[in-house]
């Protein structure tokens, strides 16, 4: 995938595409940031850049893979001789001897791309001892090698390794861009890749895993406990409204319960963070769930400020009590009532 392809951090793609172009980039490198955000991609996407036989300019980036050759589709394959991936076994641990082997085959001539790219994935991952074997490589690369250490825990790493690259630091992709990746390239519908972007933390990873439970149900059963919240005054018609969020009817076990009502409190605290960027004018685009604007803007209309707030909170203090094993019921009741 070249760098035009990949979601957000356009300034660091940027900076990376200018210094291939230049012939400035450093041979060591730490790509540091959350995790799922896209530091393998973008790895990946420098080591096409850099070994592309047909390199094309785009908007914003001096100089960028084309993305079509035989080089550039068996970088994305995982196949190309000269891109080596070095990753946790199945222990989630890096070994001494994954980072000896790896020393000595990035010191060969590239078989055929321009420049041979070392990408440790999860480098955390490494021991002391891998982490030591790695540092005179790292001080002075092989002419024809680059290494990139990818990581979401640099602070793990040996100061001696982290001084030996050139860091560079990947912030959280806003909502919209999680949600437009999962709709190119993980084919989800826009409603759902809008619910699971909301709460994913800017990370398209964390959106991918919270795609195992239903969050667009989340997010629908999240909105409607709010406009019934904003309706209703009676403490009795609300108790009805908690029986709807969590209705098992004895199917679930407690801890499954607890899980499918997390993952609608998740959601009433994502609508509830917008609904209070509403109340203070802010604008449409920059919602976690921009596609419920309208429906938001009459929500803003009797949630004001300080109820806002204290409904965040409350949201707060049953995410917590879920996780002190209370039971799902019980916590449920309690929030509609606080709302």
């Amino acid at each position: 995938m070249p760098f035009r392809q990949i979601v957000g951090h356009r300034r660091l793609l940027a900076l990376l595409a200018r210094a291939v172009a230049q012939h400035t980039l450093p041979p060591s490198l730490l790509f540091a940031g959350p995790r799922g955000v896209g530091k393998r991609r973008t790895a990946l996407a420098l080591a096409e850049t850099i070994n592309c036989p047909t390199p094309v300019s785009a908007p914003g980036f001096l100089v960028d893979a084309c993305g079509e050759c035989a080089s550039c589709r068996r970088i994305a394959r995982g196949v190309h001789p000269d891109v080596l991936i070095v990753e946790p076994g199945e222990m989630g641990s890096i070994k001494i001897d994954q980072a000896r082997d790896i020393v000595d085959r990035a010191g060969y001539r590239p078989f055929e791309g321009r420049r041979r790219l070392v990408v440790i994935d999860e480098a955390e991952a490494m021991g002391a001892d891998a982490q030591d074997a790695l540092l005179k490589t790292l001080e002075e690369p092989p002419p024809a090698s680059v290494f990139v250490l990818v990581s979401s825990m640099p602070d793990a790493l040996l100061p001696t390794v982290r001084s030996r690259c050139q860091r560079l630091r990947f912030g959280e992709l806003s909502p919209a861009e999680v949600a437009e990746a999962l709709v190119r390239d993980h084919e989800y519908d826009e409603s759902e890749a809008r619910a699971l972007a909301a709460d994913a933390g800017g990370s398209i990873g964390c959106a991918l895993s919270a795609a195992e439970t239903d969050a667009a149900a989340a997010r629908e059963m999240a909105r409607h406990v709010l406009e019934q919240a904003a309706r209703l005054r009676d403490p009795a018609r609300r108790i009805d409204v908690a029986r709807d969020v969590t209705p098992t009817g004895g199917k679930m076990s407690p801890a499954a319960e607890r899980d499918q009502l997390a993952a609608c409190l998740r959601a009433l605290g994502s609508l509830l963070r917008d609904i209070g960027l509403l109340g203070a004018q802010g604008e449409a685009a920059v919602l976690a769930n921009a596609d419920l604007a309208p429906q938001l803007r009459v929500l803003a209309s009797t949630f004001d400020s300080d109820r806002t707030v204290r409904a965040y909170a409350s949201v707060d203090q049953a995410l917590a009590a879920l996780e002190r094993n209370a039971s799902a019921k019980v916590v449920a009741d309690w929030l509609v009532l606080q709302l």
